[in-house]
């Protein structure tokens, strides 16, 4: 089956937020935003901008006639900035005016006067000042700290893994429109429709029934439009609230990046000890998150970075301890891979530091430590239906895991300026979300009196194939073509209290939904066959849009059966709830069965670095990856094409940097480089793992979204090989991104260290 939408994009006839023909009398809104990144807001002018041409209302924090709060897990985050600002960028006021360019010639016109708190832009620093968004949170199995002694080998080291900006192509956005009763509706492109409903309806002092919020599409969202859509839906129903206008307010590109929030920067103590067959025996690992000014997401990011904190391995003794730290940054949000990537990152660098020490190829260490069936993970969740070695072994026949590293030990043997270099990368990545009352999701599923069928979900579809899937789900159930099927426009009002399509559990969620839903109408349309056909029920299905008894026509269609059904007054609307079932986990002991089931998969990366100038290609990425019994290969192909090369960029070349005012540097695509055509791998090859599935995963095919970024980790192991085969294998640091700059640097340790030591020299003089 085909994925549902390539042909509507490419014509153009696909619709997103900014395609909604903009209404007669719409206002235009733009954000003023704070100058400084930590102070006291003293006074705000705004009598320059109110006079401007064009302008109607400027609204600020007094105006809201609700709750100035849109904090979801811990409320300190305020709409609009109230007595102090905490980051560059922070909404401020809210100009609405007749055009986009009078609403923002008048930012320009309006001061505010701040006084400057010191800023905290480190989360070492944060933690050590007692900044912190949460208590921090340790998960721990066994006892680490009495088993360093009989430990064979010890190794201890720092991790650090940077920020990666979302760059969906449609930026944030939301449009408002004021309604009866005094409500609002809003179009938003948000990916969390409940979340833009809740805090809107609280913004607003206003019932959450008064409130619709309505998503045909994303132009992407890769979670930072999870829970950062909600101030842009928010500020623009305020607007429409209070003019009684339509308010559209779309961010442009650079205010969106120098406005939201990244994934989340993670610095990093790892201790690892190993006996002398080379197991893990203890594995210690404190986290410092960079959180930003709010807490956002950051306590849920965190926690999944602690169940994470193994990857795919088996480790008896563990200590994870993770702080997440209040910083005056943009609040860091979710990002594809939530936390796990951050905390997978830091166990890949402790089994190379030690592979390294000891002489031996990191691959041995992987693979002498990968999870089995019944292994216990440090959260207390046993390992079921695991497929870590599995993965591991066919991807080693399917590549010739041997000869890939005999080629690029030839390689290196025969040049001297050019190297290759080789990793391996195991995954093992949870699917649900670790906050259990989430997991639940509904559908409405109407057939019409045509045969034509209606779905709707709480879903979104971001350009992730979610709305194919479920149209195959619904086809395939009631038996009939998916040309019949329409996904509906995801819409609070048709479905209420929505999970945000996130965690890689949408597609699973939903769908069962679905295929509840249209079990219900086909056996309720059955039944109806049974009575009008005289019909025995026994052996009765629709397939290919045919009734068929005991596997032989019953001489009528599904149009037919429909049309009967409704002439009886038989009901063709079903609403469905599923809830993960057996999922259980407890904060307080940090134990529990948080997943309703793991993904595995196993990672071949070879590069190539110029010795000379630090550049490098990513020669191939070759997967054995466990989709479980897929449904949709195409799709499921796209998504660990995609995903992978997304976290090739945020180990190679996509860089966040701000200064220490708080000032994003990498503020633009001039500045910030995301992978191409040209930095993907020449050799992208996916091989489909034969496994089961699992009965929780929709039709037993397995969720895609997130496990393949865990992918592109091996590419910063692979380019760490290449530079230690050029300059003697010396310590390296491990710190990520490994950018063109960082792997010169690297080529060179010497002569950087010299060139340092003469411009202190040089500095010193002077003075």
């Amino acid at each position: 089956m085909n994925h549902l939408d390539p042909n509507r994009h490419v014509r153009g006839e696909s619709q997103y937020l900014d395609d909604v023909p903009v209404q007669q009398g719409t206002l235009y809104a733009a954000v003023f935003e704070s100058p400084l990144a930590h102070g006291v807001l003293k006074s705000l002018d705004i009598s320059a901008a109110r006079a401007a041409p064009g302008v109607t209302h400027i609204l600020t924090a007094t105006d809201i006639p609700g709750i100035n709060q849109i904090g979801g897990i811990v409320p300190d985050e305020p709409l609009l900035a109230e007595g102090h600002v905490h980051f560059r960028g922070q909404p401020v006021a809210l100009v609405l005016a007749r055009t986009e360019h009078q609403a923002h010639a008048a930012l320009k016109l309006i001061t505010a006067e701040i006084a400057p708190l010191p800023i905290i832009t480190d989360p070492r620093v944060a933690a050590a000042q007692g900044e912190l968004i949460v208590p921090p949170r340790t998960f721990k199995i066994g006892d680490s700290a009495a088993t360093w002694a009989a430990c064979a080998h010890v190794f201890e080291g720092v991790a650090e893994s940077g920020g990666q900006e979302h760059l969906y192509i449609e930026t944030q956005g939301a449009y408002a429109f004021p309604t009866e009763m005094g409500g609002v509706r809003i179009i938003s492109s948000t990916q969390g429709p409940t979340a833009v409903q809740r805090h809107t309806a609280h913004v607003l002092g206003l019932g959450m029934h008064q409130v619709e919020v309505d998503v045909t599409r994303l132009g992407g969202g890769f979670g930072g439009k999870e829970d950062q859509a909600t101030p842009w839906g928010a500020l623009a129903a305020l607007g429409a609230f209070i003019t009684k206008k339509p308010v559209k307010l779309v961010l442009d590109r650079m205010a969106d990046m120098r406005m939201t929030g990244k994934r989340h920067p993670y610095s990093s103590d790892f201790k690892i000890g190993l006996d002398a067959d080379l197991k893990i025996v203890a594995y210690e690992v404190t986290f410092f998150q960079n959180a930003g000014a709010a807490a956002d997401l950051s306590p849920a990011v965190m926690e999944r970075t602690l169940f994470h904190a193994t990857n795919s391995y088996f480790v008896p003794n563990v200590t994870a301890t993770a702080y997440s730290c209040r910083t005056n940054l943009p609040p860091n949000t979710a990002f594809r891979g939530f936390g796990g990537p951050q905390g997978m990152f830091v166990i890949e660098s402790a089994i190379a530091k030690a592979a390294e020490e000891l002489g031996v190829p990191a691959s041995e260490i992987q693979r002498k430590n990968l999870l089995r069936e019944g292994d216990l993970f440090s959260y207390r969740q046993q390992a079921e239906m695991c497929h870590a070695e599995q993965a591991w072994d066919t991807a080693a026949r399917q590549y010739n895991l041997a000869g890939l590293q005999a080629e690029v030990e030839q390689f290196n043997e025969q040049h001297k300026l050019v190297k290759k270099g080789f990793s391996v990368m195991p995954i093992c990545f949870g699917i649900s979300f670790t906050k259990t009352p989430m997991n639940q999701a509904r559908a409405l599923v109407h057939i019409y009196s045509d045969g034509s069928v209606g779905v709707s979900t709480g879903a979104v579809e971001m350009g992730q194939g979610v709305n194919t899937k479920i149209a195959h789900v619904a086809a395939r159930t009631l038996g009939i073509s998916v040309n019949r099927v329409k996904v509906e426009s995801t819409n609070t009002t048709r479905v209420a209290n929505t999970s945000p399509s996130a965690a890689s559990a949408t597609a699973d969620l939903n769908g069962k939904a679905t295929e509840m839903a249209c079990a219900a109408l086909r056996e309720r349309l059955l039944q109806h066959a049974c009575l009008e056909y005289t019909l025995n029920y026994e052996g009765l299905e629709i397939h290919d849009e045919q009734v068929l008894a005991a596997g032989v026509s019953a001489d009528t269609d599904w149009e037919k059966l429909v049309s009967s059904a409704f002439w009886k007054r038989v009901a063709l609307t079903e609403n469905a709830h599923y809830a993960t079932p057996d999922l259980h986990f407890d904060a307080s002991t940090n134990t529990g069965h948080p997943f309703a089931y793991h993904v595995y998969g196993t990672a071949f990366t070879t590069v190539t670095v110029d010795c000379l100038r630090g550049t490098y290609t990513v020669d191939a990425l070759r997967i054995a990856h466990d989709f479980g019994q897929s449904f949709n290969e195409v799709i499921d192909r796209g998504q660990i094409e995609g995903g992978a090369v997304q976290g090739i960029g945020w180990m190679t070349m996509e860089e966040i940097a701000y200064n220490d005012e708080g000032r994003l540097l990498s503020n633009s695509l001039n500045s910030y480089k995301i992978p191409d055509i040209y930095a993907a791998p020449a050799v992208l090859d996916v091989h489909f793992l034969d496994t089961p599935g699992h009965p929780k995963a929709i039709l037993r095919s397995k969720a895609v979204g997130e496990p393949p970024l865990m992918y592109g980790i091996g590419t910063y192991f692979a380019l760490r090989d290449a530079v230690r085969a050029f300059q003697g294998h010396t310590a390296l640091p491990f710190s990520a991104p490994m950018t063109p700059e960082k792997v010169l640097v690297s080529l060179y340790p010497e002569f950087v260290a010299a060139n340092s030591d003469q411009q202190k020299a040089a500095v010193t003089a002077s003075t």
